[in-house]
């Protein structure tokens, strides 16, 4: 390899590198915040050491410098010279300076005003000069050449300042370009866990994506082909059986005959050529089945391994997001605690970019939206850092990642106000939703609450562009949210597109094929398990009624329901069930999915691809969200989920500013609140409008809680309203002075909190 070639490969290599080194950079600066703050320091200095020694042996000398510099604020943050909070916000940015330097070659060598500016904040921070820009001083009558250079090893048991190199004869001196790294990226780590830098190297290789994928597509071709092979082998076998049959009929028909004595031996020979034909004919059956199922068996596992090495950690995106939410929090003056669970789960790396934007922008709506301010959060009881979670778990062949916040959750009023304010629906159709469609209303284009713009919201992508990447990848999205008390959006995603289990299932003589991840069942439709709710036809299962829908119909085929018992698959996308009639079941199997090719499929409503099949035929794999979007369009009465109630609460309690706080807790449960000032006014509001509940304090003039509940308790039309008192005082005595008097919850104010309010509302209502 020559010289250029050699330094464009090493230059390759350490941008890719350092791009993976800068991400455990960032995640160890935020960690300096947190109690494993010493732990971190120590990683990140390893890091920033090792980034420092590899870019000046490249001759990227400005990189080296902003290293170097930012070995030094760490070290000044440790020795007690700089603050916890400015050194993390000076190397989070060296970070980004850093990056940006990745991609500039010449900048990453001589230096950027902006790569200046950083050093020179980084210096004031930690004390020190600045570093110049090359690392050590040198003549400057003397030339010095960076060559590829041969690492050495000093035999010490301490590590030395800067890797000692010897240099290479003079002939094979070149100008400028590039030396080799001092020590094999990671192998530090290697050493630690036992393994050797050639162990480990020895286990990774990097692979060219579109070889990948071609690898991928193949292993499907062949999964396909040897399936037709199993087939073949059974038509040999069942025209084997045949040659057997006729030559046992000729057997048995010489037996009837009167031979002569001159063909009795020809015809004694031919049948023992018949025997020994049919059993060499039936041990070469059962040989060439056992290989081709043995062959079978390897391409399914081959299979399995191409489309395992397909995978790529979600932490390679996860990664950057603690900085990301960090970065969006402190721009709004909130605090959050992001934790993600399981990131070590893989995804087919032809999905990461979706999955990528998708988790970006419901993180940055679950800060911006979700979460409340710090004081927000302890005027209803909650920890002042709100907490945003990813959590991520396998589901046979699906993926589910689930963001949830602890926030103040979804208002479904107000989306149906901004729905129709927004000319997204009339009065009508938003007064007519449940309370889990208003809050699907958010996955509507165009819609958001936000009516300003800013860096955070009103700009992009929105939640209805979430939903049609995940389900344009064959996923679905699920979203609960409780007011009060936080959201939880759910993706869930095959874990593979090259690969996909399915159930095939006929339509007069066509083949249709479902991810086998969405049929919760097969079911034969009986005339007596039909039935009509709300003028839409039903079948129950599992003791609750869903749509019945016959499949051909709705793709505007023949089809679907030609039987008494027609045969129909149970499906499910979110908390959508339907049943879909069929004329009939293929098969369960892997298939190989392809693009929908031609102008007759493409961008055909409820296509997903196509998967060829061993006999020839072609299948064709149904997109099940669109299909169940058609199906709840169809069938809205059966699918509609049962709205939560919106309570209506009368508070009594002689403190304004006690009044002022529950009100607000009980108005972030969504729940409307009417105000009494003490037992005798509470009991005669009680008595001229009707409450859903009741909350009253203990100690007040007139009438206090105990004498109001007994009152409420054992008043005609007022005894079935549900009583919580809520009182400072905390002794069992009081709470069996309540139980007495008839109420229903005794909650002390001193431990009231938004979420021990909602479960006892929950509760009792």
């Amino acid at each position: 390899m020559d010289t250029q070639s050699l330094k464009r490969s090493l230059l390759q290599k350490f941008q890719e590198v350092s791009a993976d080194r800068l991400q455990k950079i960032q995640l160890g600066v935020l960690d300096l915040e947190k109690p494993t703050a010493d732990q971190a320091a120590d990683e990140v200095a390893r890091e920033l050491h090792t980034m420092k020694g590899e870019a000046r042996m490249l001759g990227l000398a400005a990189i080296g410098q902003l290293a170097h510099a930012a070995e030094d604020v760490l070290r000044a943050e440790r020795d007690g010279r700089a603050a916890t909070e400015v050194a993390t916000d000076l190397l989070l940015r060296a970070c980004d300076t850093i990056s940006d330097l990745l991609e500039d070659t010449e900048g990453a060598q001589s230096g950027t005003p902006a790569s200046q500016e950083m050093v020179e904040a980084l210096a004031a921070a930690s004390g020190h000069a600045p570093p110049p820009i090359g690392g050590v001083k040198a003549s400057s009558q003397t030339a010095v050449p960076v060559v590829p250079a041969v690492p050495v090893v000093a035999a010490t048991h301490e590590e030395p300042e800067e890797p000692v190199y010897v240099p290479p004869p003079a002939a094979a001196v070149a100008p400028p370009p590039a030396a080799a790294p001092a020590r094999a990226p990671k192998a530090e780590h290697a050493h630690e866990e036992g393994h050797s830098p050639k162990a480990l190297a020895d286990r990774s290789i990097r692979v060219n994506v579109e070889v990948l994928d071609s690898l991928g597509l193949l292993a499907g071709d062949l999964l396909v082909e040897s399936a037709r092979g199993r087939l073949r082998a059974s038509e040999v076998e069942a025209l084997l059986q045949r040659f057997s049959r006729l030559g046992d009929r000729f057997l048995k028909l010489a037996e009837t005959l009167e031979v002569p004595n001159v063909l009795r031996n020809d015809l004694e020979r031919i049948e023992s050529d018949l025997h020994m034909l049919r059993d060499d004919a039936f041990r070469f059956v059962r040989r060439n089945g056992d290989g081709i199922e043995t062959l079978h068996g390897n391409l399914s596992m081959m299979a399995d391994h191409v489309a395992e090495a397909r995978l790529v950690p979600l932490s390679t995106v996860f990664d950057a997001f603690p900085r990301a939410v960090r970065d969006i929090a402190r721009a709004q003056a909130k605090e959050v605690d992001l934790v993600i669970e399981n990131a070590d789960l893989g995804v087919d790396r032809s999905m990461l970019a979706d999955v990528r934007d998708a988790l970006v922008h419901l993180l940055r709506n679950g800060v911006d939206h979700g979460l409340e301010t710090p004081d927000e959060r302890r005027m209803l009881g909650k920890p002042a850092a709100g907490r945003l979670r990813i959590r991520v778990r396998a589901d046979g062949d699906m993926l589910s990642i689930e963001v949830d916040d602890d926030g103040r959750g979804m208002d479904p009023q107000k989306l149906r106000e901004v729905a129709v304010r927004k000319h997204l629906l009339t009065e009508s159709q938003a007064a007519a939703l449940s309370e889990r469609e208003a809050i699907e209303l958010v996955f509507r284009a165009g819609f958001s609450t936000r009516e300003e713009i800013t860096d955070i919201s009103g700009r992009g992508v929105g939640m209805d562009v979430v939903k049609k990447k995940v389900e344009s990848l064959g996923g679905s999205v699920g979203i609960v949210s409780r007011q009060g008390r936080g959201s939880s959006i759910t993706l869930r995603l095959p874990q593979s597109l090259a690969l996909m289990k399915v159930l095939l299932v006929r339509l007069g003589d066509d083949v249709y094929g479902m991810p086998a991840a969405d049929v919760v069942a097969v079911m034969r439709v009986k005339p007596e398990d039909r039935m009509e709710v709300f003028g839409t036809l039903a079948v129950k299962h599992r003791g609750k009624p869903i749509a019945l829908v016959g499949l051909g119909p709705l793709l505007g085929v023949n089809g679907g329901n030609r039987f008494d018992k027609p045969p129909a698959v149970v499906v499910r996308h979110g908390d959508d069930h339907a049943a879909l009639v069929v004329d009939g079941f293929v098969d369960e199997r892997e298939v190989a999915v392809k693009p929908c090719g031609g102008e007759f499929l493409k961008g055909a409503t409820f296509i997903a691809g196509t998967a060829a099949l061993e006999d020839g035929r072609i299948a064709v794999l149904l997109h099940v969200p669109d299909i169940m979007t058609e199906v709840r369009r169809m069938a809205r009465p059966v699918t509609q989920g049962q709205a939560t109630r919106r309570l209506r609460v009368l508070l009594v309690d002689d403190s304004p500013i006690a009044r002022a706080t529950e009100s607000a807790l009980v108005k972030a449960l969504g729940h409307a609140v009417d105000e009494a000032q003490d037992g005798e006014e509470g009991f005669l509001m009680a008595q001229s409008q009707p409450y859903d509940l009741i909350l009253t304090d203990v100690q007040m003039p007139r009438l206090d809680g105990f004498s109001l509940a007994r009152r409420l308790k054992s008043t005609a039309g007022l005894a079935r309203i549900p009583v919580i008192i809520l009182s400072s005082l905390a002794s069992p005595e009081d709470r069996r002075r309540g139980a007495e008097a008839g109420a229903d919850a005794y909650l002390v104010k001193g431990e009231l909190g938004v979420e021990s309010l909602a479960q006892t509302i929950d509760r009792l209502t």
